[in-house]
């Protein structure tokens, strides 16, 4: 067996791990967070990289980790809601190479009841959560219909569990699972993979300026009972989601499409 090597993502894998060598995967959302990690652990493991970011200077950063260590990554800036960008993105990509996978996971959060939900929020939320995967989706699936290809999209506990003070962001991802379902089912007979991952609290940048806007001088406090939340008793790591990812986008999961996978420390069915 092939000794144990360290990863772009700073983790120790086997020599029999989940292998993408030569598959083109575009993550968007990779700079930074879990889409980071994604892009850090598809590269370790043999894909090119295509990050697509509305932010330029996080999608560098990515770009520099995996070319660091000699990945491939190239950057495209990219606001996933507006859909002629997207579709010029694509097209550009496509018209160089094979599109492989595609991960939809740049999205935003919201924390709010109904009440406290605006007009412009929800606007918001579902432009960025559902349309944005929506326009993804459909740049990509012409292109793949003629080889077959996989689609990820990054769902959440929010969307199939009661949240409080979740309201839209529970809205997008619960349709973000619907429309997994759907596509899975429409293409299956064109050898289209889609599934999607819902992730539990995962101990992003996000919860940290979070913690920092909300609970000055609490941080810690409201950190660990933040982590408490999940029976395991900790946060997600951003590198455990992308374990997960790699698997499902990997031959290995070729007989798997259709279907929500949780990673939650227990959330959804060991909560007391």
């Amino acid at each position: 067996m092939e000794a144990g090597r360290v990863t772009l993502s700073g983790q120790t894998t086997s020599g029999s791990d989940f292998r993408l060598d030569g598959k083109v995967a575009a993550i968007t959302g990779a700079g930074s967070g879990i889409g980071r990690a994604i892009a850090l652990e598809f590269a370790s493991h043999g894909a090119h990289i295509r990050i697509l970011d509305v932010n330029e200077a996080d999608g560098t950063t990515t770009r520099e980790q995996i070319e660091s260590l000699g990945g491939n990554a190239s950057i495209h800036v990219c606001d996933v809601t507006n859909q002629e960008q997207v579709k010029s993105v694509f097209g550009g990509i496509v018209t160089r190479e094979r599109l492989n996978i595609l991960v939809n996971n740049a999205g935003i959060p919201h924390v709010g009841t109904i009440e406290d939900t605006s007009e412009d929020d929800f606007e918001r939320i579902l432009s960025v959560n559902v349309k944005g995967f929506y326009n993804c989706m459909q740049a990509c699936v012409g292109h793949m219909k003629e080889q077959g290809g996989v689609i990820l999209n990054m769902a959440s506990i929010a969307g199939s569990s009661g949240l409080p003070d979740r309201f839209a962001y529970s809205t997008s991802k619960g349709a973000v699972i619907a429309m997994t379902y759907s596509v899975a089912r429409d293409y299956l007979h064109h050898k289209i993979r889609c599934n999607c991952i819902s992730p539990a609290r995962v101990h992003t940048p996000f919860v940290d300026d979070y913690l920092r806007k909300n609970y000055p001088g609490r941080e810690r406090e409201m950190f660990e009972k933040l982590s408490q939340a999940q029976p395991i008793g900790r946060m997600g790591e951003p590198h455990e989601v992308a374990k997960l990812a790699l698997f499902l986008c990997s031959d290995e999961a070729s007989f798997i499409t259709g279907v929500d996978y949780p990673i939650d420390g227990g959330f959804f069915n060991l909560r007391g």
